[in-house]
């Protein structure tokens, strides 16, 4: 029987979605539970932290560059720390969610520092908990890399935009110079490992295989960064 939510994929939805990620890059689809995640991150939160400014020098003009006129009511999903706030319009609602309490912990600190008008919740972000249609812009940094189901996060991402809003996006993965993404697959396992990072994914591979529409993308640091501007499918 045909679901009566207007919301809720079909099974011909389901079907072409599950047929898009059985396409992705094995290098895509290493993965760890949530609460793997989640405990790795607690342990490295109070580092990430100190290490903020290390991260604006590398990482702060793509952020800038990606965030800078997000609007109206933004999520920031695995926003972690809270490295992207700075970056964003003192006039917006901001709403933070991490899979992390402790990530979570210094995000509110940095909210609070910049007295910018935002929250932050502990939240998975493929579950997102927030009613369809709630956000004007949602945003996310160098995330896609950690979910334990990508596809699954950015198809939340799009369920809680609006449909004439925003989803940008600042991702990292395998280099296009070939010495460096060769490096990349070789070291891949052990850095998933230590990490929880896909560091040689293929964002714009990922976002395809999800019910996003991409309206824009760049690349930047020898084709490892990439920024995605996509609006809810």
């Amino acid at each position: 029987m045909q679901s009566s939510n207007p919301y809720e994929p079909t099974n011909q939805e389901n079907r072409t979605q599950n047929e898009n990620t059985e396409r992705l890059h094995p290098a895509q689809k290493r993965s760890k539970s949530a609460e793997e995640i989640a405990d790795a991150y607690a342990s490295v939160a109070d580092k990430l932290a100190r290490w903020q400014r290390l991260d604006r020098l590398f990482a702060g003009r793509y952020r800038r560059r990606q965030f800078s006129d997000a609007n109206g009511r933004v999520l920031d999903v695995a926003c972690g720390t809270g490295q992207n706030f700075r970056y964003l319009s003192s006039s917006s609602e901001v709403v933070g969610i991490d899979i992390s309490g402790e990530m979570l912990a210094h995000a509110r600190t940095e909210l609070d520092r910049l007295d910018l008008d935002g929250t932050v919740h502990q939240m998975d972000a493929q579950a997102l908990d927030f009613d369809d249609d709630s956000f004007d812009t949602v945003i996310s940094s160098l995330s896609t890399c950690t979910f334990p189901d990508p596809v699954a996060a950015l198809s939340e991402m799009g369920r809680v935009c609006a449909p004439d809003g925003r989803i940008l996006l600042l991702e990292h993965g395998r280099s296009h110079i070939g010495p460096i993404a060769r490096f990349q697959d070789w070291r891949a396992d052990a850095h998933f490992e230590k990490h929880s990072c896909r560091w040689n994914q293929e964002p714009l591979e990922i976002v395809a295989a999800s019910p996003l529409t991409v309206v824009d993308s760049s690349s930047a640091f020898l084709g490892i960064i990439t920024a995605i501007e996509a609006r809810p499918g």
